[in-house]
């Protein structure tokens, strides 16, 4: 058993789903963690190792998304190394979409915010780089210190996303009422997503009036999620896309292995039960919905 900031991983690879009837796209996921997350050496340092974009081990995991049903995914960058990775990969495999940015937490630890920001927009100009993200404002990890960075940050991000004509993918948590606080004094991209939704009936209410994407992670299917079923039953279907935002929170029923993109099919599966919707029609309508968000593969 491997120590994680979620407790443990589970040593043995979790079994892969039944194949989806129509291919969805992962909309947020890691590809550079899921080999190394969470392990540690025999002094208990944490692994940092990360494969090359090329790597077989890569493959093998898009390979296996493939086969039961998840066709492409939105590879996110969350600091400037692994936004010019996920760029990297995007540029190898036709299946990827890149996003990058630098996530909330690291932008209060940044020497030179505006450097790292200027990378972010070089990146951004990509052709395969379809988003910002994962960008945004995070009060649960960051205390009140490093919110002014947190803020400038998700500004300069807004407005790149803007300037490029790219979707914008938001790191919301504990901190809904400045993000779209933030967002109306910027003005909105065409384009938003709600990374790894964490908000409730009301909360979705209004992102869907607003017409933002809601993207939903495998904690949706926790036992202790009610509230985000509840949110993703009021979300209008051409809205809702579905994630990994692996190697972290794997679905039911395969919770505690490390994540990764093919577990996604578990997630959409859940989501067609839970609100009664024929799987076939249901996967069609996810895959429009990243198409929309994100653009053609």
């Amino acid at each position: 058993m491997r120590g994680t900031l979620e407790g443990v991983y589970r040593p043995e690879p979790a079994a892969l789903p039944a194949p989806l009837p129509v291919p969805i796209v992962d909309s947020h996921t890691h590809f550079d963690l899921v080999e190394s997350y969470g392990n540690t050496d025999a002094e208990g340092n944490a692994d940092e190792t990360v494969p090359e974009p090329s790597s077989p081990n890569v493959a093998a995991l898009l390979d296996a998304a493939a086969s039961v049903g998840v066709g492409g995914v939105v590879q996110v960058g969350v600091d400037v190394d692994s936004s010019r990775w996920a760029a990297a990969l995007a540029a190898h495999d036709d299946r990827v979409l890149a996003a990058a940015a630098l996530h909330p937490n690291e932008a209060p630890r940044l020497g030179d915010l505006d450097a790292a920001l200027a990378v972010i927009d070089e990146l951004a100009a990509l052709p395969r780089v379809a988003a910002l993200g994962e960008t945004g404002l995070d009060y649960f990890r960051t205390d009140e210190s490093g919110r002014a960075a947190q803020q400038r940050s998700f500004r300069a991000h807004i407005e790149i996303a803007k300037r490029r004509g790219k979707t914008l993918v938001i790191h919301d948590r504990d901190a809904h009422d400045d993000v779209m606080s933030i967002l109306d004094e910027e003005g909105a991209p065409e384009r938003v997503v709600m990374h790894c939704f964490s908000g409730d009936f009301a909360f979705a209410t209004e992102c869907a009036r607003r017409g933002y994407f809601m993207s939903f992670a495998g904690n949706v299917t926790f036992k202790n999620a009610g509230m985000l079923r509840d949110a993703v039953s009021v979300a209008p279907a051409e809205l809702v896309l579905v994630e990994t935002d692996a190697p972290f929170m794997a679905p039911i029923p395969v919770r505690g292995h490390r994540n990764h993109a093919a577990l996604c099919a578990y997630t959409a599966r859940f989501l067609a039960d839970h609100l009664g919707r024929d799987l076939e029609k249901w996967c069609a309508q996810l895959a429009e919905n990243s198409r929309r968000a994100f653009g053609d593969w």
